[in-house]
């Protein structure tokens, strides 16, 4: 009875899992679409950005849900706890990572909706593949569990907020220069705070799997101590 127990907890924790990686998976396609809408002026595709948001929440809902039964029913302890809670923790930071792609998608809908067309000034691309690769490894390593990649990763969103303070350089000046341009360069700089803030969340992500594996909190210890925690395999 004992061994059919621990193998049904085993299957409720994969199943979890499997469903955290179906979440992160959808979120990701949100960013993806969401960027396209504003590439391309695709105001239908900016609208299901929008719609799909609630298919996004009502992932992370049935998931709280999902681990709240678990704990209550099997009370895990050590490891399988912490998973428990590494995977409450990312649920949330995913289900936010689509409240910002939801945001691109309507800035992509008012900037492209205007009586110009709307030709951007200053460049996201880079910026947003750099968030996009980000959670992309974050989710891989919460599927690998590998606490390694959070090193690379906490570099990277060094480099996606130096990209965002020079973007808001460059969108400050554009502004002074030509008042005209006030109105699409806040749009702009929202966009470009939303790239910032969904790197923000890949790192949050990454921090979890270590603790997930490792037990240990790396959260607000600085690049160089997370480095070294990586080092240590």
């Amino acid at each position: 009875m004992n061994e059919h127990i621990a193998k049904q907890f085993d299957a409720d924790l994969e199943n979890i899992r499997s469903r955290v990686l179906q979440m992160g998976g959808l979120v990701e396609q949100q960013i993806v679409r969401a960027f396209a809408a504003l590439e391309t002026g695709d105001l239908m595709l900016a609208d299901e950005v929008v719609a799909t948001d609630h298919d996004v929440n009502r992932h992370e809902v049935e998931l709280d849900e999902a681990c709240a039964h678990l704990i209550a029913r099997r009370q895990p302890a050590a490891s399988d706890l912490r998973m428990i809670m590494a995977v409450i923790k990312t649920i949330t930071d995913l289900e936010r990572v689509g409240d910002e792609a939801k945001k691109i998608a309507k800035r992509a809908r008012t900037l492209h909706s205007g009586d110009m067309p709307f030709v951007p000034r200053v460049e996201l691309r880079h910026v947003s593949a750099t968030a996009v690769a980000m959670l992309r490894k974050a989710l891989d390593a919460f599927a690998r569990t590998d606490p390694t990649v959070s090193a690379q990763i906490a570099r990277q969103d060094k480099e996606v907020d130096a990209e965002f303070k020079s973007i808001m350089r460059q969108l400050i000046t554009f502004m002074m220069e030509d008042p005209r341009m006030i109105s699409s360069s806040l749009e702009v700089l929202f966009i470009a705070k939303a790239i910032e803030r969904i790197g923000d969340h890949a790192k949050n992500i990454s921090e979890y799997v270590v603790y997930m594996v490792k037990g240990r909190d790396v959260r607000h210890i600085g690049l160089e101590a997370i480095e070294r925690e990586a080092a240590e395999g």
